[in-house]
C-alpha cells in the first residue's frame, strides 16, 4: 500500500529535513516491505499465517514506535541504529516531551545527508530474519503486509482506483477522439461477454467432468457390491478417492497455492483494493478449474461453487490485463484496460458470472456480487453485470440442451444444479410460520457454531501446511481416508427400507436416484447409501425431493446430518478447492427435513419444501447474506410461492447469527490476515483525528529533483506514492504540488530525461512521453529497480517530476476524525490519502494515510487503552 512515511526532502534535492521517526508501524502495504515482528516493544507481535522460511528482504515496518502528532509533542530524532536498545530511550524521550522539557528537535537543528538516510534505513533492514511463526495460531493480525493466500502465505498490496490527473493524462483525454472514446466502450462489453462465455464453458465442463468421473466410479461400486464383494467395493472406492484427492492437492501444493480453499475471500478482498501475489493469476485458474473437478469428484464434502467465483474472476483478471506482448497480443485498444479501476469492473463481472455459472442464477449472480463480492457499485457496472451473467445463462442452457439427448455420458439434465420443487403445493398455515422461525433460529445457532469451528479448524491446519508440500498432501489424504471410511460405513448402520409401492425404479441401478441397494436385497434399499453414494449434487435433490414424506429415515437423517456437518468443518482448509455452499446447503436441508417430519402431523408443506427452508436457514446463519442467497434460491428451486418463507427464515437466521460472530467469508478473510476495509467506521474511531494516526518517516521530494535522491528513496525504501512539494523560486511559498508514484518515477528514470540545471522541462517533455509509457503493466510486467542502469554523473542531474505529479490527490484536513476519513478512503478505492495542516505557516503536508492506517491492529497498537468493538476482541 502505499508508503506514506519517508524522509522529508523539501527545498533542495541533496537535503533532507523533518525527520519524523513516527513508526511505520507494520510497514505499508505496497511498499514491498515485510513487518519486523520480533521487535521488542510491541511485546504481542506475532503474525496471521504459517510463513515457511520466507525470508524477507527490506523490514522497515515494525521498526518505530508511534508518536502522536498532538500540539504538545515535539518531533522527535531518529533512534540510534543499535534498535535493540531504542525502545527503553524512545519512551524516556516521549515521557520528557510530554512533560515539557527539551528534546533535540531535527527540524531545527540540522539537516541529513544521503548517506545518513540510507544508513537510517540499512540499520533497520540488517535486522531481517527467516520467520518459522505458525500463523492464525492468535486471532490479533499485527502486519497488514502479508496475508495467507488460498494456502500460502505472501506479500500483498494495495490497489488504486483513484484517476490519476497530471499533465500527461490530462494532455492524452484532451487529445482522445470520439472513435476512441467508443472502442473504449464497445471493449468493455466485448469483454464482459467473453467473460461470460468463458464463465458458462468452464461451468459447464466442471458439471460433466465431475458427473462422468464420480458417476463412473460410483456405478463400480454399485457392481462390486451386487456381487457381495463388500471390501473389494470399499477398496476400490477408497482407492479412487484418494488418488483424486491426491492429485488435487498435489496441483495447489505444487503448481498454484493461491487455488486452495474457495476463493471467495480472496476474491472479496481484491475488489476491496488488496492485491497479492498470483491471486488470479492463469496458474490459479488452471488449478482451480482442474483441482475442483477432483476434489468434488474424490468425494469430499465440497461444493464447486465457490471455486467457480474465484474462476470467473480469474478468466476476467485475464482478459484486463492490457495485452501481452509475449503472446503478441497487443492490440492498442487493449491499453484502455491497464488500470485497477477497469480491471476491478471486470472482475466483478467475473465473480457475477462464476455463481451464474454455479447455480444456474442468472439474477442471483449479480446480487451476490453486489451485495457479498463488490466493495464499491455503480449503475453502469449493474448493466454490464446482467449482460454476463445472462450470456453464462444462455451457454449453460445450450450445452444442457444438447447434453439431454444423451451424448454427454452421465450428464444429462440432472448435472447442473436444479432442484426443482415446484410440484409440491405451498401452501402454509400458522403452524408452519412457527416451524419456520424455529428452522431460522436453529440455523442461526448452528451456523454461528459452523464459523467458530470453521475457525479453529483453519488455525490447526496452517500449523499442518507449515511443513511443506508433503504435509499438505498427507493431510488430504487423511481427509479423503476419513470421507470414504464415513461414506462406505455409516450405510451400514441403516436397516434396509421397501421400495415404495409407487411406479419408481427401486432400487436404482445404473444410475443417480433416491434408492440405492447398497447391501439390500431386491425390492429394498438403503436410504443413508443413497445420501453417501451419490454425488453431493444428487444428494441435495434427494433431501429436496417432493412426496416422498417417509423416504429417509428419522434416524439416518441424525447420522447423516452430523456426518455432513463434522466432514463439512474439517474438509475445509485441506490444500484443495473447496467451496461452502455444498456442504451448508446439505446440512442445512438434512435438519430442515428432520423439523419437517416433527410438524408432519399439524403442517400442510411437504417435507421437501422443508429441506429448502432448512438449507436457507443454515445458508442464512453461516455466510450472513440475504437477499442474494434468497433470489439464488428461488432460481435454484423454481419456486416462487416460496418466496415469503424464504425471506422470513434467512432474516431470523441472520439475526441470531449475527449475535455470536461474523459471516463466514468475513471471518476467513480476517483469519487469512486480508487488510479488509469495512463499510463502516468503528466507533473508536470517533474519538481520533487523521493526524493521530499518521506515522513517518515522511519522504517529499520537490518538484525538480536530483536524480540520486529519488534513487535513494527507492532503493532504501518500498513506499509507492511521494508527496511532490513545491517551495521558492518556482513557488511563493512551500505547497503541496501532488504526489507522485513509485512506478511512474522508474519509468521517468528509464528513459533518463535528465537535466543539468534545476529547470522546469515545459511542453516538450509531453512530446516526449504517451499516458500509456505510465499506466499500470500486467501482473509482474512493470519495471523494476533492477533495470534501471544510471551511471554517477546522471546521480546529480535533476529530472522535472510535474508532469507525472497527480496534482488533484485527495486531502483531508489534520483535524478530521479518522472515522470520517476511513469511509471516505474506502468509498472512493485510495491508495493514498494526504493529510494537511489545518493552520499556515508549517509544512504543506502532515502525513499518507494508507489502509495499513485504518487497520484495527495498527490503531489499537498506537492506543492501546482505547477499547475495540467485540468483532475485533
Amino acid at each position: 500500500m502505499q508508503g506514506s512515511r519517508q524522509l522529508a526532502s523539501v527545498g533542495h534535492a541533496a537535503r533532507v529535513a523533518r525527520i519524523v521517526p513516527v513508526p511505520m508501524s507494520m510497514g505499508k502495504l505496497g511498499h514491498g516491505l515485510p513487518p519486523f515482528p520480533n521487535f521488542p516493544f510491541w511485546g504481542i507481535i506475532h503474525v496471521i499465517g504459517l510463513i515457511n522460511n520466507v525470508t524477507f528482504g527490506q523490514s522497515t515496518g515494525s521498526a518505530w514506535r508511534a508518536l502522536n502528532w498532538s500540539r504538545s509533542k515535539s518531533l522527535h530524532a531518529l533512534p540510534e541504529k543499535e534498535s535493540g536498545h531504542w525502545f527503553e530511550g524512545t519512551m524516556d524521550r516521549e515521557n520528557r516531551a510530554n512533560n515539557g522539557e527539551d528534546e533535540r528537535d531535527v527540524e531545527n537543528e540540522g539537516l541529513l545527508d544521503g548517506k545518513e538516510i540510507e544508513r537510517y534505513w540499512s540499520g533497520i533492514s540488517e535486522k531481517n530474519m527467516t520467520f518459522r511463526e505458525p500463523l492464525l495460531v492468535k486471532r490479533v493480525n499485527t502486519t497488514s503486509q502479508i496475508a495467507i493466500v488460498g494456502s500460502n502465505v505472501c506479500t500483498i498490496e494495495s490497489l488504486d482506483y483513484e484517476i490519476v490527473e497530471n499533465e500527461l493524462f490530462n494532455q492524452d483525454w484532451r487529445s482522445r477522439k470520439k472513435i476512441k472514446i467508443f472502442q473504449y466502450i464497445l471493449l468493455k462489453w466485448a469483454f464482459a461477454l467473453i467473460i461470460g462465455l468463458g464463465t458458462g464453458l468452464v461451468g459447464f465442463f466442471n458439471n460433466i467432468a465431475v458427473e462422468n468421473i464420480a458417476g463412473y466410479k460410483l456405478l463400480l461400486i454399485t457392481d462390486l457390491m451386487s456381487k457381495k464383494r463388500y471390501f473389494a467395493a470399499f477398496a476400490a472406492y477408497a482407492g479412487c478417492n484418494v488418488v483424486l484427492a491426491t492429485a488435487a492437492g498435489a496441483l495447489c501444493a505444487f503448481i498454484a497455492p493461491a487455488a486452495a480453499g474457495s476463493g471467495i475471500p480472496e476474491v472479496k478482498a481484491y475488489l476491496n483494493g488488496i492485491d497479492a501475489y498470483s491471486i488470479l493469476a492463469p496458474s490459479t485458474l488452471f488449478v482451480k478449474i482442474f483441482g475442483s473437478v477432483l476434489g468434488v469428484s474424490a468425494g469430499f464434502v465440497v461444493g464447486k461453487e465457490g471455486p467457480m467465483v474465484h474462476t470467473g474472476a480469474c478468466i476476467a483478471s485475464l482478459l484486463g490485463q492490457g495485452g501481452s506482448r509475449r503472446y503478441h497480443l497487443t492490440w492498442k485498444w487493449l491499453r484502455y484496460f491497464k488500470n485497477d479501476r477497469d480491471r476491478r469492473d471486470l472482475i466483478t463481472c467475473g465473480a457475477a458470472a462464476g455463481v451464474a455459472a454455479a447455480f444456474r442464477a442468472p439474477v442471483g449472480g449479480v446480487l451476490f456480487a453486489l451485495e457479498e463480492a463488490a466493495s464499491w457499485w455503480r449503475s453502469a457496472l449493474l448493466w454490464r453485470t446482467f449482460f454476463t451473467t445472462a450470456v453464462v445463462a444462455i451457454v449453460l442452457r445450450a450445452f444442457i440442451e444438447y447434453c439431454s439427448t444423451g451424448k454427454c455420458g452421465l450428464f444429462g439434465q440432472g448435472g447442473l444444479i436444479m432442484y426443482d420443487v415446484s410440484s409440491a403445493r405451498a401452501s402454509y398455515s400458522g403452524a408452519d410460520i412457527i416451524g419456520v422461525i424455529i428452522l431460522g433460529v436453529i440455523g442461526g445457532l448452528l451456523g454461528s457454531l459452523y464459523n467458530f469451528l470453521i475457525d479453529k479448524v483453519l488455525r490447526v491446519y496452517s500449523i499442518i501446511n507449515e511443513r511443506g508440500a508433503s504435509s499438505k498432501i498427507l493431510l488430504v489424504i487423511t481427509v479423503a481416508l476419513l470421507t470414504s471410511c464415513c461414506s462406505f460405513g455409516l450405510p451400514w448402520l441403516a436397516q434396509c427400507k421397501a421400495c415404495p409401492t409407487e411406479s419408481v425404479s427401486c432400487p436404482t441401478v445404473g444410475e443417480s436416484g433416491n434408492y440405492e441397494s447398497f447391501q439390500c436385497s431386491s425390492g429394498y434399499y438403503n436410504d443413508l447409501a443413497s445420501l453417501f453414494l451419490n454425488t453431493n449434487d444428487d444428494a441435495i435433490r434427494n433431501l429436496f425431493s417432493t412426496s416422498t414424506t417417509n423416504e429417509f429415515n428419522i434416524s439416518s437423517l441424525f447420522i447423516f446430518f452430523g456426518a455432513v456437518y463434522f466432514l463439512g468443518i474439517i474438509t475445509y482448509g485441506i490444500t484443495i478447492p473447496s467451496g461452502l455452499f455444498i456442504p451448508v446447503i446439505l446440512a442445512g436441508a438434512c435438519y430442515g427435513r428432520l423439523v419437517g417430519r416433527l410438524f408432519e402431523s399439524v403442517s400442510q408443506l411437504d417435507t421437501g419444501l422443508y429441506a429448502l427452508l432448512g438449507a436457507a436457514s443454515f445458508l442464512g446463519g453461516t455466510m450472513r447474506m440475504t437477499v442474494s442467497l434468497c433470489v439464488i434460491l428461488l432460481e435454484l428451486t423454481n419456486d416462487l410461492l416460496l418466496l415469503p418463507l424464504v425471506m422470513l427464515v434467512l432474516l431470523v437466521s441472520k439475526t441470531v447469527a449475527d449475535s455470536f460472530n461474523k459471516g463466514i467469508y468475513d471471518q476467513i478473510v480476517k483469519l487469512k490476515g486480508l487488510p479488509y476495509m469495512e463499510a463502516h467506521a468503528e466507533p473508536y474511531m470517533r474519538q481520533l483525528a487523521a493526524r493521530d494516526v499518521v506515522t513517518g518517516p515522511l519522504i517529499m521530494f520537490s518538484g525538480i529533483e536530483k536524480v540520486g535522491t529519488i534513487l535513494h528513496a527507492l532503493r532504501n525504501t518500498g513506499h509507492n506514492g511521494f508527496p511532490v512539494i513545491d517551495e521558492p523560486p518556482f513557488s511563493e511559498s512551500a505547497e503541496l504540488c501532488g504526489i507522485v508514484l513509485r512506478s511512474h518515477l522508474l519509468v521517468l528514470l528509464k528513459r533518463k530525461n535528465f537535466s543539468r540545471e534545476r529547470v522546469i522541462s515545459g511542453d516538450e517533455i509531453l512530446q516526449k512521453y504517451a499516458a500509456f509509457d505510465f499506466a499500470k503493466p500486467g501482473s509482474g510486467k512493470g519495471i523494476k529497480l533492477e533495470d534501471l542502469d544510471i551511471d554517477d554523473e546522471e546521480m546529480e542531474m535533476y529530472i522535472d517530476l510535474h508532469p507525472i505529479t497527480n496534482a488533484s490527490p485527495y486531502t483531508v484536513v489534520e483535524t478530521m476524525s479518522l472515522a470520517k476519513a476511513a469511509i471516505l478512503f474506502r468509498q472512493l478505492g485510495l491508495r493514498h490519502m494526504c493529510v494537511v495542516p489545518k493552520s499556515q505557516g508549517r509544512p504543506p503536508i502532515v502525513g499518507i494515510l494508507t489502509r495499513h492506517d485504518f487497520m484495527p491492529e495498527h490503531i489499537l497498537g498506537l492506543y492501546p487503552h482505547i477499547k475495540p468493538h467485540r468483532d475485533f476482541e
